[in-house]
């Protein structure tokens, strides 16, 4: 399973249970507002000021662990 930046917050979530934890972690402290769910992960980035390239990579790294 590959992320990328055009993904919707509500499509991650329901990708694995790492990824909420991922991105509370980096400071999206919004993932059940519903708003947030249609948000694409490059457009939740940009609000809170994280660099999504930076973002993606390390979770990827995580997920081919698993």
């Amino acid at each position: 399973m590959q992320i990328n930046k055009d993904m919707l917050i509500g499509q991650l979530v329901t990708m694995d249970e790492l990824i909420p934890a991922m991105l509370m972690r980096a400071g999206m402290h919004c993932l059940g507002c519903p708003s947030a769910q249609g948000e694409s992960l490059a457009e939740a980035c940009m609000v809170h000021g994280i660099d999504c390239d930076e973002l993606v990579a390390q979770m990827n790294e995580i997920l081919a662990t698993r």
